[in-house]
């Protein structure tokens, strides 16, 4: 992106921040970022694309963060996930974002109120696949509407928490308590076998998205990057686990660079894998595996 069209972005969010989206002017965002008319215009055709601008620039940040909290981690560790929650928090507080959200449905644009509306469709769907790690596949028929609950969840325990605590609040300790809820909440929908929203919505509310391999191509990457750290830590014959680590990284290329993914190579590099029995044993290959068979099932 132009780096001064960034700059701008940065500006105006600021304002944003301190003066609210409707009281910023676009004369203000002209003055506070020292450019002018016909060069806010040559970037943006309004203040409200400035503000998708500013608002796609945050969740692009989290996006990046909360991936970089995955690395060398196990995906089914709850843990894992409140930090990630917690960070989503944080962001989220020190941007104003559920000011900013408010006043965009205040304001009764249409327009911008469709944009925020498929940015928590956005936050739905990373949470749907989030529980998948965490839960397993028998719970996918139900984590829709798991998702939907959480997110309730935490938004309204944040909000009257803050009220009573304020600036002593503690984001992670309400954060797994309701985490901690999610599990029974979890449990319970999938013994009572209670669905009220089908999985495949998400295609129909983010069609891009679900029509894109890159949410898959994050899971693979993050899940090779697990396996060769439990192979590293596992396996100390050098020549075994160079034979290993190249596997995993021919399974990955598979995976990634070809128009078809061919599975009988991939299943003949699994198996190769699994000859090794700590490894075969081990959590990290027992997800990496699932995740391979499930797409191509």
């Amino acid at each position: 992106m132009n780096e001064r069209k960034q700059q701008v972005i940065k500006k105006a969010h600021e304002l944003f921040i301190n003066k609210g989206f409707q009281a910023t002017s676009i004369q203000d965002i002209l003055e506070y970022s020292g450019i002018s008319k016909g060069t806010f215009y040559n970037y943006f055709s309004s203040k409200n694309e400035l503000f998708k601008e500013v608002f796609s620039s945050l969740r692009d940040k989290l996006e990046e963060e909360r991936n970089k909290l995955l690395i060398g981690e196990n995906l089914s560790d709850l843990e894992v996930f409140i930090q990630q929650v917690t960070l989503m928090m944080k962001i989220n507080k020190k941007n104003k974002l559920f000011s900013l959200i408010e006043e965009v449905y205040v304001s009764n644009d249409p327009d911008l109120k469709d944009f925020i509306k498929r940015s928590q469709y956005l936050t739905i769907s990373w949470l749907y696949e989030r529980f998948l790690d965490m839960f397993g596949e028998d719970s996918r028929p139900y984590l829709l509407d798991c998702a939907i609950l959480f997110m309730g969840m935490l938004q309204h325990t944040f909000q009257y928490n803050v009220l009573v605590k304020g600036e002593q609040l503690n984001h992670t300790e309400i954060i797994r308590y309701c985490v901690e809820r999610l599990k029974r909440i979890v449990d319970d929908v999938q013994e009572q076998k209670v669905q009220l929203l089908e999985p495949s919505l998400l295609s129909t509310w983010l069609p891009e998205l679900m029509n894109s391999e890159n949410h898959e191509i994050v899971k693979m990457t993050t899940l090779s990057e697990n396996l060769k750290k439990s192979v590293s830590e596992i396996i100390s014959d050098q020549t075994t686990q160079e034979t290993c680590l190249q596997l995993i990284d021919f399974i990955y290329e598979e995976f990634l660079n070809t128009k078809k993914t061919r599975m009988f190579l991939i299943e003949s590099a699994l198996l190769s894998l699994s000859m090794n029995k700590n490894l075969k044993e081990r959590e990290e290959f027992v997800l990496y595996k699932e995740f391979l068979v499930n797409k191509d099932n």
